[in-house]
């Protein structure tokens, strides 16, 4: 048998990218030093090294308006780009802070001196992706209620050091109580921090609304008391009270810029009804709901599993400006709440989200799971996707439905409208009865209602 010829080796040719950004720099910045690269003719030596403080940022910035560049992308991990990142802007230049999981330097060859140049050659031909960054006055916005979301972790921490000095005492009464941060708990610790032993007045501070009887709180409050578990209930105490200190500046400032911004923009907020919901230590110490719904247009608290504390970290992630994204995909895409795409020779090989740190997708992440608990459209969503695929993967996708949900309230200026769960169910029927009579159509039959055979037989 003659031998098969090899095939021809086909060498593809040369393909030459487009500069689309000529006056562009690339910048790797570290803790202690940045790297900053700009094209070969447009310096001596087009990588120059700076320092971290503000005279050497300046400095840098004077640099590149010198080469004359007008775009910089820059690659960093932590907060050590923040200063450039604002300084640069201020400067008027066009900042593009870039995903370092996109901007790899080619592997055996890493060094920040290379970081750099690979940055501003991918950035030359287009091919890195801008990070979402919002307004200033956003940016302002949220860092408030980031502090205040670490104020409240950190007020966490001292309920669990209370609620262990209670216990090495032998006082059970957050058994009896649900929540030892309510009225009836915090009167108590109070009480007891200022020297009161007695479980018959300690008792008499139970709240009309608390379920557990005086008896049951008595009893529970007979215990074991030493001094050092006392001291350190008093300084869980003292912090717990200088956390929600905190917390209702942080609400305040935010109050105060949210009034200003709307100010500035001719915008009226009007009070609106607090709907009623269970209390929370993340409760919202001021009215977020009426100056939102005056900034963003619509009320996103109707939207269930939704407070007006979620609503306000939401906006405080994303903003106002929902054609910052092109579509609804986008949007969710940008929030991890898609599959991803990870396909190798024609077959999947991967569709799970990728690893999720936004603040905006653990919040609707928590939405689902609450939205999943009502008789709404939504929850009735919840409950059936739970029941076919499992929990986690029904809170994905009830995060995601909120997501688009979302979106197109604000870029579309709409309303929420709840069909209920009645409605929800009554739709899917329709559809999957749709479903049927096509596929019976493409195999040749005919889909009849049973009242229909009944009524000719």
């Amino acid at each position: 048998m003659p031998r098969r010829k090899r095939r021809a080796k086909v060498v593809p040719p040369e393909e030459k990218f487009e500069i689309l950004r000529p006056d562009a720099a690339g910048v790797d910045i570290g803790a202690r030093e940045i790297w900053v690269s700009v094209p070969p003719d447009r310096a001596d030596e087009p990588v120059r090294g700076f320092g971290v403080t503000t005279p050497c940022l300046h400095a840098a910035a004077d640099w590149l308006h010198e080469c004359g560049i007008r775009s910089v992308a820059m690659e960093s991990t932590g907060v050590y780009w923040v200063p450039l990142y604002e300084i640069l802007e201020e400067r008027g230049f066009e900042v593009w802070l870039v995903n370092s999981r996109e901007a790899k330097a080619v592997p055996g060859r890493k060094s920040d001196v290379l970081d750099c140049q690979w940055i501003r050659r991918l950035h030359t031909y287009g091919l890195l992706r801008r990070s979402f960054r919002p307004t200033a006055e956003i940016v302002e916005f949220r860092q408030y209620m980031r502090q205040r979301d670490t104020l409240v972790h950190s007020a966490g921490d001292q309920v669990r050091r209370m609620h262990k000095a209670l216990t090495l005492m032998n006082i059970h009464f957050q058994t009896v109580i649900s929540d030892i941060t309510g009225t009836t708990g915090m009167a108590i610790i109070r009480d007891i921090v200022a020297g009161e032993r007695d479980p018959a007045v300690l008792a008499q501070h139970r709240d009309p609304r608390c379920r557990a009887s005086v008896e049951k709180i008595e009893a529970a409050l007979t215990g074991n008391y030493q001094p050092e578990h006392l001291f350190a209930l008093r300084h869980a105490l003292e912090l717990y009270d200088l956390h929600q200190k905190l917390i209702l500046e942080c609400d305040n400032e935010s109050a105060r810029l949210l009034d200003s911004i709307n100010k500035q923009a001719g915008r009226d907020a009007k009070p609106m009804p607090r709907k009623r919901r269970k209390r929370t230590t993340k409760g919202a110490k001021v009215d977020y709901a009426s100056r939102l719904h005056a900034l963003v247009g619509v009320d996103l608290t109707a939207v269930p599993g939704l407070s007006d504390y979620s609503v306000a970290t939401l906006i405080a992630e994303f903003g106002t400006d929902m054609t910052r994204w092109e579509t609804a995909n986008h949007f969710s895409s940008w929030l991890r709440l898609v599959p991803r795409t990870d396909i190798t020779g024609g077959k999947t090989k991967n569709r799970r989200t990728l690893p999720r740190g936004n603040r905006a997708s653990q919040v609707l992440r928590m939405a689902a799971v609450n939205a999943g608990r009502t008789r709404t459209a939504i929850g009735a969503f919840y409950r059936n996707f739970s029941r076919r695929k499992g929990k986690a993967e029904a809170v994905v996708a009830t995060a995601h439905k909120l997501a688009r949900i979302i979106y197109t309230m604000i870029r579309n200026q709409t309303e929420f409208e709840d069909v209920g769960e009645m409605g929800w169910e009554q739709q899917r029927r329709d559809r999957t009865l749709r479903i049927l009579k096509k596929k019976a159509k493409a195999l040749g039959f005919t889909l009849l209602e049973s009242s229909d055979l009944s009524s000719a037989g």
